[in-house]
């Protein structure tokens, strides 16, 4: 009796090549709960990102992310669960600049939703300040209350406070800033877009 022919064995499926920063990404939601467990805001996370893309000056990755995620720049060498939020945190900066590069009018910043329906724009600002304490220096021209074009900053910064939690605005601001706090929903993404288009023409300048 001939001897049965022996089947080979199934290979094991192969994992799918890596080729883009999309790869490494875990997606937007996944991104939330790894900064959450990390005593983060993923709109704080979506505020920084903002300042990156609408700044006056182009940054490298590991300038901004690792004091935003709290990595270290070794961790953009490693394909690990870091690495994946890294991507994320990158593949979110791209979206922005491509939203506000096409169109502008659909940028909407991730503000926290409370139960009562309303928004808290602050954890958004703060990771907008964040960022901008990164380059004060590149950022002072807007820093400066008697300079008309501080005017840009102002929806973000009556939402922020400074290290002992008091508004980081003066009290002659402060019938303005409520102003700012009551319609964030609409003048945040106003004022991103106005200082995107402020610092087009230094940021490629510097970037020539």
């Amino acid at each position: 009796m001939s001897k049965p022919k022996s089947r080979p064995g199934k290979r094991p499926a192969q994992k799918p090549v890596k080729t883009t920063m999309a790869d490494y990404a875990m997606s937007f939601e996944q991104l939330g709960e790894w900064v959450s467990a990390r005593a983060k805001s993923l709109s704080m996370v979506d505020g920084a990102v903002s300042a990156v893309v609408a700044g006056p000056v182009s940054t490298m990755p590991e300038e901004w992310v690792c004091p935003l995620l709290g990595v270290d720049p070794d961790d953009f060498n490693h394909d690990t669960e870091t690495f994946s939020a890294i991507a994320a945190t990158l593949m979110r900066h791209n979206e922005i600049s491509e939203t506000l590069s096409t169109k502008p009018e659909t940028f909407a910043p991730v503000f926290v939703q409370m139960a009562n329906g309303e928004i808290d724009a602050r954890p958004w600002c703060m990771g907008f300040l964040l960022v901008m304490k990164l380059r004060l220096r590149e950022w002072s021209r807007l820093l400066t209350p008697a300079r008309v074009e501080h005017r840009l900053l102002l929806p973000i910064l009556s939402h922020c406070v400074d290290d002992r939690d008091r508004p980081f605005l003066p009290p002659a601001m402060r019938t303005e800033s409520a102003y700012f706090i009551q319609n964030a929903s609409s003048e945040i993404p106003k004022s991103v877009e106005a200082l995107r288009q402020f610092w087009m023409p230094i940021r490629f300048k510097r970037d020539t």
